[in-house]
């Protein structure tokens, strides 16, 4: 009897080791960072030569370089970059396909768009927060306007048309938003692409256009054309004369454009995690900083949770300036 109590001790004995084991090796497997296996799509949702299709390209050399991902950029520009989105929230959660989304498709679409086939608040997750980049309102050399004071006058006097390079963009909302806040006389000419705005707008088929940094700041040191003011909450260090709009006399009007990455809802948190923790890396880099500073994009960087309430506080806001807008993609 006693023999057959000690067998049975034994017995259990060695069943707790190997279930001991056992656990041992699967949370140590479940520690392990996720590692993709194949390449990962980076979906571009603007079209090439812009400053998303850049800052993609960028962040995918650089996961490659740093992390040793192939990450592949694919470009689906169309319908107000809604396209590229909409492909990215209908993937697979697997990891395998990712979104370098900005401010129009992420926070405005959703509120200008009577309809979309998706819904970014539902159907797409956080990863990581890239950064925020300045837009500035330009006239032509020739313009009689020398600040946006005199530009608003002028166009109480008759009316002034303003670029954008498409429906939904930051520069597009922002006049609308002076136009209603002061009943200045605006009249918006949206175009495909910021190219053919900045073309009309040197050639002065348009009065003014709120362009990204990056294209206009060349332009403005060459004194092609002149800087009125810049979107951000203080002066840009490109262009230290240049007054916000706040210090222009209008309070609250602080607008950046946001860049970020997104996956398909549903992705499991480990691999959101271990993306948000190497992109992070990669905008740690002095040489990414640098390359991203040239074009007027500024690194944040944070948790996916930031990220995320950081859309919800993006999306409040311009969900009240299409409101009050009365702004529309049609």
């Amino acid at each position: 009897m006693n023999d057959i109590r000690r067998l049975s001790l034994s017995r259990a004995r060695t069943l707790a080791c190997m279930l001991g084991f056992a656990l041992a090796a699967w949370h140590a497997h479940a520690a392990d960072p996720w590692v993709p296996e194949r390449p990962i799509h980076l979906i571009s949702p603007s079209p090439p030569g812009g400053g998303t299709d850049a800052v993609s390209r960028l962040i995918a050399a650089k996961l490659g370089e740093q992390a040793k991902w192939q990450v592949v950029v694919d470009t689906k520009p169309g319908a107000g970059n809604n396209i590229g989105l909409e492909f990215g929230a209908k993937s697979p959660p697997d990891g395998y396909t990712a979104v370098l989304g900005e401010t129009s498709n992420l926070a405005v679409n959703q509120f200008l768009y009577k309809k979309l086939n998706f819904d970014p608040t539902k159907d797409l997750a956080p990863v990581a927060l890239v950064g925020t980049g300045v837009s500035v309102l330009v006239v032509n050399a020739g313009s009689p306007f020398d600040s946006l004071a005199s530009l608003l006058a002028g166009a109480k006097k008759k009316p002034l048309a303003y670029a954008s390079s498409r429906n939904g963009t930051v520069g597009h909302l922002v006049a609308e938003n002076l136009r209603v806040t002061t009943g200045a006389d605006l009249l918006h000419v949206p175009y495909k692409g910021g190219g053919p705005a900045m073309t009309d707008l040197l050639g002065g088929q348009v009065d003014f256009y709120f362009s990204s940094l990056v294209s206009a700041l060349p332009l403005i040191k060459t004194h092609k054309l002149r800087a009125l003011a810049v979107t951000s909450g203080t002066r840009d260090p490109s262009l230290p004369d240049v007054p916000t709009l706040v210090e222009s006399g209008f309070k609250g009007f602080e607008y950046s454009t946001l860049y970020g990455v997104v996956v398909p809802a549903n992705t499991p948190e480990d691999i959101v995690r271990t993306m948000n923790r190497e992109i992070n890396r990669v905008l740690e880099l002095a040489d990414v900083r640098a390359n991203l500073a040239a074009r007027g994009i500024y690194v944040q960087t944070g948790t996916p949770e930031a990220f995320g309430a950081f859309l919800n506080r993006e999306r409040k806001k311009w969900s009240a300036v299409v409101k009050a807008s009365g702004a529309t993609a049609e």
